[in-house]
């Protein structure tokens, strides 16, 4: 019986030590979560919902603080507010979600639908070299729904249902390094409809950073770079005395036990990709920037 006992002792010590480094090979594949959100400030982040869970966002920016429409008398921009987005994303499947949002909307473009996807193609490991980087893309479409403008050559003049379109279509490389994250965002924006002096499709190449200061609170920095052509900006500046900013966000981010909740101030006026990549003509230089905020809450729909 003894040696019955012994023999199966060393059997299962035999198991065991082939399987430890299968254990320590699978802790090592643990993916690395880049940033706390779906979202940084204005950039995409190559965070997915996971499977069967559903996020809440809803992202608010107020009115400029400072300019010429910023100030006390407007209390610093919080009388105001420039757009609102209300966004639902459900993880459909791994590393794969799904939105559907509603934005008010700024300028000439308000009550705007989106749909948009996320598929993460590649993770960043632990203790991998072979996964250094994740990469995720993203796709949207989004429509406006207000009424068109009457006058011709307007930002809103749609004569068709394709005029009111626009699509986004982006690659977020990151890569996290100790602690701090960082990502390129190259994008392509669509738009069904643009004035005669402007560019219908546009190429832009964004980037974000998130730096932990201590506690759950997270320093995030976004940044964007539309590629728009020398004759387009001056033709704006001669017919309707535009100038052109890239949109810049600087964020704090405050994690709780249920909650995401981001404290944000950026000079583009709205929030979707489709139009803040084109349409920022507000500068941090002139007091043009403003309060905003962004609220996630995680719902579990399956398990």
């Amino acid at each position: 019986m003894q040696q019955v006992k012994t023999a199966f002792m060393i059997k299962s010590l035999t198991v065991a030590l082939l399987l430890f480094p299968l254990a320590i090979l699978s802790q090592d594949k643990k993916p690395v979560q880049l940033f706390s959100s779906e979202k940084a400030i204005n950039a995409n982040t190559p965070e997915v919902v996971p499977k069967g869970k559903m996020a809440f966002k809803v992202t608010h920016n107020f009115g400029d603080i400072a300019g010429d429409n910023g100030g006390a008398r407007r209390f610093f921009g919080l009388d105001n507010s420039s757009d609102i987005r209300i966004a639902f994303t459900v993880g459909v499947a791994n590393r794969l979600d799904l939105t559907a949002a509603r934005a008010k909307g700024a300028g000439l473009h308000q009550q705007l639908y989106e749909l948009g996807l996320k598929h993460q193609l590649l993770q960043q490991f632990e203790n991998d070299p072979s996964h250094p980087v994740a990469v995720t893309f993203f796709a949207n479409n989004v429509i406006t729904a207000n009424k068109a403008s009457a006058f011709p050559n307007q930002d809103n003049s749609f004569e068709n249902f394709s005029d009111r379109l626009s699509q986004v279509l982006q690659l977020i490389i990151a890569r996290k390094m100790g602690k701090v994250s960082v990502q390129l965002n190259p994008t392509f924006v669509n738009r069904g409809y643009a004035v005669t002096y402007d560019k219908k499709a546009m190429f832009a190449l964004g980037g974000a950073v998130k730096l932990p200061l201590g506690g759950r609170i997270n320093l995030v920095l976004d940044y964007f770079h539309p590629f728009r052509d020398k004759a387009s900006k001056d033709a704006f500046k001669a017919n309707e005395n535009i100038t052109f900013y890239d949109p810049l966000g600087v964020g704090f981010e405050v994690l709780t036990a249920g909650h995401i909740f981001r404290l944000n101030f950026t000079n583009s006026t709205e929030i979707l990709e489709n139009r803040f990549i084109p349409r920022t003509i507000t500068s941090w230089g002139e007091g043009q920037f403003r309060w905003g905020f962004t609220i996630t809450r995680n719902f579990t729909l399956w398990r």
